[in-house]
């Protein structure tokens, strides 16, 4: 790293020491970039200009609610409110490059043109998720010196009252209302034209936190061309969209999986996207029928409830259905493609690389099989030594390529990154032919008996059964064999939930895969545990094991007896 347009410098002061950098490898044209780069200029303006031959500025860029109202931006008009309010952020409130600036909202526009703002004025963005509440949004500001926020005004008040608890939070601004004081309003009469900051590709753009073991969360910093890289890689590689495209789906942008799908990637490419607040599996296929969209992306349970619906609207539009957060079971699949006709693209990828770098292209899927590593990474599945395992053996999935972990201040950061690999912490094999299988969190693996268990290929195997509408499998302590296999299984409507409904999806998982690894323990539940991003919370179904725990009402449990469970 040698020149930055950083006046504040506390990311960069903060970064892990040199000798603790992931190997960073750009071997392809498309992962090399100038020396100076803003991510927003390349996303935006160009587009606007009319560079490299894409002349979007007329095109529509977005659609979503601002202030509650239905609204379509092109790409012209956002360009022009993102410059208005950078030019907001450093006359009015004081923004100098490097600052770190809190960006708090639903997926609507006004979040989107905060994003690119900040970007331009070449301050630091740090998103956070709607259902954080003030303790955890105190840990946010205090770890990354946050003195400045722009918050959507419904989502404010546990805002407010992180505020009240932090000294470096200096000023909240509101926008999506109609305040003298809202972000609105002190836009309106600013320039729609705004020199961006000439930032170095090094410069870090966004902090992204990802919660870690012990509670305290990881700050993942990552540059301005690591924005850049997240589009250039799966996007390029294996979704190729064009500027006809249109986009939607569920992610927020607070996520990386969502801020790449719902906002870079399609800017990158000159297409749209449908920015909706909130949505259900239905709502998803209401907005892919009335935008006529094409390319979808969601996680694998709204996959799969969207396959049962899928026949009551019009998916003529739809080419592509992009499936990441966790593992996508094969069930899911099979499901879905039988009902749209479209092969789901499954991606594997970790908020400390901001990137998809595990995917594949919907005609080389392998049953089974997340994908291969994308073009421009290498990856490998590595022992507890770091040597590379076996085709077939399960171990840790290790990581390079054009981004990497750079943790903020962080010692953690010796766990991720080893002798220049990203080790994600994810238990995976792979095959001859360089196809990757997901076989859970490396904490998550279920050892029993002496046997390495994969709880997503026993969950996989559950959900070809009929009367199985969502699952999920952890390991549960045992006096005998370590762990047991342990299901919560959530019924169709008409199956009872019984010790014979119980018996009968053990008897198919040993039909179908190798017999110990049926699940010795089954209960029944109304609902499984997610987090914002749909992702499944297994830790949370490990704590509900108690026979009182709330989260399986009394009602709903089926424990299969010990009798049977041998």
């Amino acid at each position: 790293m040698g020149y930055t347009a950083h006046v504040d410098t506390f990311v960069r002061e903060h970064l892990p020491p040199r000798g603790l950098w992931p190997e960073f490898v750009f071997e392809r044209p498309e992962f090399v970039y100038p020396t100076r780069l803003n991510c927003a200029t390349e996303l935006l303006d160009r587009m606007v200009a009319g560079a490299d031959g894409i002349t979007a500025a007329d095109r529509p860029a977005m659609h979503g609610l601002v202030n509650g109202r239905p609204c379509t931006w092109t790409y012209r008009q956002l360009l022009a409110q993102a410059n208005r309010i950078a030019h907001v952020l450093t006359a009015d409130l004081g923004l100098v490059p490097g600052n770190r600036v809190l960006l708090r909202a639903p997926n609507n526009p006004m979040m989107a043109a905060c994003w690119l703002a900040v970007m331009k004025a070449g301050g630091v963005a740090v998103s956070t998720m709607q259902l954080l509440r003030a303790r955890e949004l105190g840990q946010i500001i205090g770890k990354a010196r946050v003195g400045l926020a722009l918050c959507d005004i419904r989502l404010v008040a546990e805002l407010e009252a992180a505020a009240a608890q932090c000294p470096d939070l200096q000023r909240i601004v509101v926008f999506n209302g109609d305040g003298p004081g809202s972000l609105e309003a002190m836009a309106a009469e600013r320039p729609t034209e705004f020199a961006n900051v000439d930032t170095a590709a090094d410069d870090p753009a966004l902090i992204a936190f990802t919660s870690g073991t012990t509670g305290q969360p990881k700050a993942a910093v990552h540059f301005h061309r690591g924005v850049m890289v997240m589009c250039d890689g799966v996007p390029r590689s294996v979704v190729k969209p064009d500027g006809s495209d249109v986009f939607c789906g569920t992610p927020p942008l607070a996520f990386g999986f969502g801020l790449a799908v719902l906002l870079c990637a399609p800017l990158r490419f000159g297409a749209s996207v449908v920015l909706c607040e909130k949505l259900t599996p239905a709502g998803l296929l209401q907005t892919i029928q009335d935008f006529r969209c094409t390319i979808a992306a969601t996680v694998p349970t709204f996959l799969a409830q969207m396959a049962a619906l899928a026949g009551d609207y019009d998916l003529s539009s739809l080419k592509k259905a992009i499936s990441s957060g966790e593992a996508l079971p094969d069930a899911v699949r099979r499901n879905f493609r039988h009902a749209t006709g479209l092969e789901p693209i499954d991606g594997f990828g970790a908020t400390e690389m901001l990137q998809t770098f595990i995917a594949h292209a919907p005609e080389r899927v392998r049953p089974g099989a997340t994908g291969y590593v994308i073009p421009g990474y290498r990856a490998r599945v590595v022992d507890d030594r770091g040597e590379p395992c076996a085709p077939g053996v399960v171990g840790q999935l290790a990581v390079k390529g054009p981004s990497g972990c750079l943790y903020l201040d962080d010692q953690r950061q010796s766990d991720y990154v080893r002798d220049g690999w990203n080790v994600t912490g994810d238990a995976f094999s792979v095959d001859e032919d360089g196809y990757f299988y997901f076989q859970g969190r490396s904490d998550d693996l279920i050892v029993s008996a002496g046997y390495n268990i994969g709880g997503p290929e026993v969950e996989s195997t559950l959900l070809g059964h009929e009367a199985v509408a969502e699952c999920a499998v952890v390991g549960l302590p045992d006096a005998r064999r370590g762990n047991v296999v342990s299901a919560f299984v959530v019924l169709k409507p008409g199956y009872p939930a019984d010790d014979e409904t119980a018996k009968a999806l053990q008897d198919f998982v040993k039909a179908a895969i190798a017999p110990y690894k049926y699940p010795r323990r089954i209960e029944f539940v109304s609902s499984l545990p997610r987090g914002e991003t749909g992702k499944l919370m297994r830790c949370r179904l490990r704590e509900a094991s108690a026979p009182s725990h709330p989260a399986i009402p009394a009602d709903l449990r089926c424990a299969v007896p010990s009798g049977r469970a041998n």
